[in-house]
């Protein structure tokens, strides 16, 4: 695990109801890291906030992280 996968671990675990079923996906793309968070579906409103707040701080910090030469963007999927 790389230094901002274990930040959103840190951050979000103790957000969620159901910590065990978060994981997290890296997706390379030419201009991005993509850091996809699979949540269970009664976890997203918690992590999404009142009026985005929560995820709006929560990207705030993950994107004040130093990187290479990609930005970090961080996504936010539904279990199936």
């Amino acid at each position: 695990m790389d230094m901002i996968e274990n930040l959103i671990i840190a951050i979000v675990k103790p957000l969620i109801s159901q910590p065990d079923s978060l994981t997290i996906k890296i997706v390379d793309t030419p201009e991005f890291l993509e850091y996809h968070l699979d949540l269970d579906k009664s976890d997203i409103g918690r992590i999404i906030g009142k009026k985005g707040r929560t995820i709006s701080a929560i990207r705030t910090i993950v994107y004040s992280v130093p990187t290479s030469d990609k930005k970090v963007r961080l996504v936010i999927d539904e279990k199936e």
